[in-house]
């Protein structure tokens, strides 16, 4: 799951394979925005069948790859 998580943050974030390290900052670095938080969501829910409810979402809860994939593995 952890491949496929990181494929679909690399396609909305524009990054190439490998690109993305566990602890980098998506909004620091301005690889994601509250734009990008949407199609990533739309993402999730379209191609991993996980729905993230972007009302009570934290930033802090997806600010790096790693906490993404945490957060999505827990949901499974």
């Amino acid at each position: 799951m952890e491949y496929k998580i990181m494929q679909i943050l690399n396609e909305v974030c524009g990054a190439e394979d490998g690109e993305l390290k566990p602890d980098l900052d998506l909004f620091e670095t301005g690889l994601l925005d509250s734009f990008a938080v949407v199609q990533l969501l739309v993402e999730f829910e379209e191609r991993l069948h996980v729905t993230l409810d972007i009302e009570t979402l934290r930033r802090e809860d997806i600010a790096t790859p790693a906490l993404i994939v945490r957060l999505l593995e827990k949901m499974r």
